[in-house]
């Protein structure tokens, strides 16, 4: 049987996706009625982290413990890949005494390369490039609260990151429109954008990116590993800041989310994240039912 990777939201069908979230809301809700769910009893994940994480380790190591499985924390240090061991190399040794691989890492190319030397699955837990475990957490959410998201307007506020880049495949594959509100220098992937055709739109202003907008999303103005950019990012993102004004241009009924760790006062309001449209918490712990959905999908 061949092996499937999750490298991004891409590798999914619409209807795996929508089957993925489904069941995901299904694992959950069993979770809390205290139904146990231990279909990987006896399965081993192995979570390389390149990347240091809150959210991803703590998912992905409750996620396997809840489904009966085992995770085990590689970071750098650790293990030989950190002291210059060829990432092939780890990857057919390591995917040859487990059952399936998560990594957070920097480049995507290396995470390409990864999965294309393992022989169990490969998931990708952050690059980069794209954050796809991230959005099966909002769609998640999204679902939960409002049902099915195809046709619904989103807008992503902020840098042309990542999770922008995941938002494009998002609207993709789920038929949602998406508007990018971001400065001058900042915008996300040019071929990908060409990518998701008339569904993706760019702005140069927040309230025209928010306009009539059912989900307002948005990211912190510097990620990981651009810290030395902080002070040019500050002066070109603070009129892309998330505040009251922004919701107000957007549905009545908006929801707010936030990938986290988020900076009240920089990218988003104090009074907008901590208001009643914020669903930041909810998303958050979606990331583990989401991802529990997402290792039994590539185990079975």
């Amino acid at each position: 049987m061949k092996i499937r990777h999750f490298l991004s939201l891409l590798d999914f069908s619409t209807d795996e996706l929508h089957a993925l979230l489904h069941h995901a809301i299904d694992v959950k809700q069993r979770l809390k009625q205290g139904v146990l769910h231990t279909p990987l009893t006896g399965k081993v994940m192995a979570m390389i982290f390149e990347k240091s994480s809150t959210r991803t380790r703590v998912s992905f190591e409750a996620g396997m413990s809840q489904l009966g499985g085992h995770a085990m924390f590689l970071s750098p240090k650790d293990i030989q890949l950190g002291r210059g061991e060829a990432i092939e190399d780890s990857a057919r040794v390591i995917s040859s005494m487990v059952d399936i691989i998560m990594i957070r890492t920097f480049g995507h190319d290396r995470l390409q390369t990864l999965a294309n030397h393992s022989s169990s699955p490969v998931i990708n837990g952050l690059t980069d490039y794209v954050h796809p475990c991230q959005l099966l957490a909002d769609m998640q959410t999204w679902f939960e609260l409002r049902g099915n998201i195809k046709g619904a307007t989103v807008a992503w506020i902020g840098d042309g990151n990542n999770m922008c880049h995941s938002y494009i495949n998002a609207a993709i594959r789920f038929g949602f429109t998406l508007n990018i509100g971001c400065p001058d220098g900042y915008q996300p992937n040019e071929d990908l954008v060409k990518s998701g055709g008339d569904q993706v739109h760019i702005f140069n202003s927040v309230n025209e990116a928010s306009k009539d907008a059912d989900l307002i999303v948005t990211d912190v103005w510097a990620s990981m590993g651009q810290e030395q950019e902080q002070k040019a990012r500050e002066l070109a993102f603070v009129p892309f800041q998330v505040s009251k004004q922004t919701m107000q241009c957007a549905d009545k009924d908006a929801l707010f989310m936030h990938c986290l760790p988020a900076h009240r006062g920089e990218e988003v309001s104090a009074d907008v994240i901590d208001g009643n449209q914020s669903v930041v918490w909810q998303e958050a712990e979606n990331r583990l039912h989401a991802q529990k959905s997402l290792i039994e999908m590539l185990l079975k």
